[in-house]
């Protein structure tokens, strides 16, 4: 354990780590200014997450950010001369975030890492992270169902956390942390089968907190006060939103506490929620592309909206907007870099209070804010689906779409009333938090349309990364796919700080 001033800087590993959400979160804790956390060691199998994740531990290693990694943002600097230009903080980082599978196969090498980047202080750190959740989530489970039902109950994702359980069980620290799905809790290795046993539903959960319980610790939650054997489970559930996350995210969070220790009675705090606007809000407006890539161009998106003008006749903005070029306005896709005034001075009250948190005026544009293609017939839709929402303050659903706007899909014939899917179009309200992001964003838009009838488009990886709470200057590697799925993989890192916050308290008490 290090120690900065008189203030104690403990160690945090994070397994399972995706883009760093949760250890950006315990890094960015403060009292004071006095760092309390320090991320020593991160692991995570996927390329262009550990890609993410050594980015930014590189960029952990600078009181003041070098100009070279704004530069980078700015598509200037690739990332191997950014690298070449600071060897020794490279070499460190490289030391922090590793590229590794966690399995059994690799427990030897893993446990050797960890006893390094601990050296040799056990006595007071933290684990955290969250097993991959494919095979808990009620979509990947009927995937996984869907592929080979037979399998399921053998399925080796069904049961990573024991390979975090083997890090308990070893080393011991006096706090851990440990984040997954909602589906969770209704978990089994029945699931796979045809006709589950019902009477097994929540069984890979209880296996959890038993084999947890087993290996030394209490299990608690960060919304309610009481021991595992006094809580249900809904109790572990965090709804995101409550605790000042533009977004409705709901995720079981597990707080292990070394039996012996105190839990003590802090818990996260409700706050007032914040709507997608304000946390988007002041984010250059883009127009869709259109795909094919070949026909795409501002006269041809133009055209595409006029189409509707019938439709919308007699609604003021969309009147207007389908008027004239010059009350449209030439808006631009975006890109990887939008050289533009920043931070804006039409941000909202929440992201000025939270500037800190957000805003690095180093960076002198915005990053990773580029518009998705869309198919002229989808982007139809998406005009539609969001004025739609705008006069009604709900995302309208297939039956509320015109004959010809809806999708040519077998399941939607002449009766639309008990369509499957029939929210395939969901639009974001403006002045609620938005929906879930998940790493089906990287997929299409279809879930994520803006609440702009007039961008008409769904969200970029920088506004899914605002509304995952990301800071502006957290720089997502790889392909816009892979971009979209780590943000969507990953836990918020405001909401992490607060659970820092409490960590802290119990670590206090040692």
């Amino acid at each position: 354990m290090k120690k900065r001033g008189t203030q104690f800087v403990v160690p945090v590993i994070d397994l399972f780590a995706g883009p760093g959400g949760l250890s950006e979160g315990f890094e960015r804790y403060r009292i004071g200014d006095k760092t309390v956390f320090k991320s020593v060691l991160s692991i995570e199998k996927e390329r262009y997450a550990h890609q993410t994740l050594l980015l930014r531990a590189f960029f952990r290693q600078f009181r003041k950010p070098p100009l070279k990694y704004y530069e980078h943002l700015r598509g200037k600097v690739t990332l191997d001369q950014l690298y070449r230009a600071y060897p020794k903080q490279c070499k460190k980082a490289a030391k922090q975030a590793i590229r590794l599978a966690l399995r059994f196969e690799n427990r030897e090498r893993i446990d050797g890492l960890i006893r390094s980047a601990l050296r040799g202080h056990r006595d007071s750190w933290v684990l955290i992270g969250g097993p991959p959740c494919q095979a808990y989530s009620i979509a990947g489970r009927a995937r996984i169902r869907a592929e080979d039902g037979a399998s399921f109950e053998n399925d080796r994702r069904h049961f990573l956390y024991k390979e975090y359980l083997h890090i308990l069980k070893t080393f011991k620290p006096p706090v851990f942390v440990m984040e997954n799905v909602k589906g969770l809790l209704s978990s089994s290795t029945e699931t796979g089968k045809k006709k589950p046993d019902r009477t097994k539903t929540g069984e890979t959960f209880r296996r959890i907190l038993r084999d947890f319980s087993g290996a030394g610790y209490s299990i608690h939650s960060f919304v309610k006060t009481g021991r595992d054997d006094q809580l249900s489970p809904v109790d572990y559930v965090i709804n995101a939103e409550k605790y000042g996350v533009p977004q409705t995210r709901h995720r079981v969070i597990l707080l292990g506490v070394r039996k012996g220790l105190s839990r003590g009675s802090s818990l996260l705090r409700v706050t007032r929620s914040v709507s997608i606007q304000s946390a988007i809000g002041d984010l250059p407006r883009l127009r869709s592309r259109i795909s094919p890539r070949s026909k795409d161009s501002f006269e041809a998106w133009a055209t595409e909206l006029r189409k509707l003008r019938s439709v919308f006749t007699g609604q003021g903005e969309l009147r207007r907007m389908n008027g004239s070029r010059r009350t449209l306005g030439s808006l631009p896709i975006g890109g990887t870099f939008i050289d533009t005034r920043y931070p804006s001075p039409t941000r909202s009250r929440w992201l000025q209070m939270n500037d800190g948190w957000f805003i690095d005026r180093k960076i002198k544009g915005v990053t990773l804010h580029q518009a998705r293609w869309h198919m002229p017939t989808d982007l139809r839709r998406y005009l539609f689906a969001s004025h739609y929402a705008r006069m009604h303050g709900v995302s309208p659903k297939i039956p509320q779409f015109r004959w010809w706007q809806r999708p040519e899909h077998e399941s939607i014939g002449d009766y639309v009333a008990d369509v499957p899917f029939a929210d395939r179009f969901r639009v974001q309200i403006r002045g609620k938090p938005s929906t879930t992001i998940v790493s089906h964003i990287s997929k299409d838009g279809h879930y994520y349309i803006h609440y702009d009838p007039t961008q008409s488009r769904s969200l970029t990886v920088r506004e899914a990364a605002r509304l995952q709470t990301f800071p502006d200057n957290y720089y997502f590697e790889g392909s816009r796919t892979a971009q979209y799925q780590q943000v969507g993989n990953a836990v918020p890192p405001l909401l992490a700080r607060k659970m820092a916050k409490i960590v802290h308290h119990i670590l206090e008490r040692l």
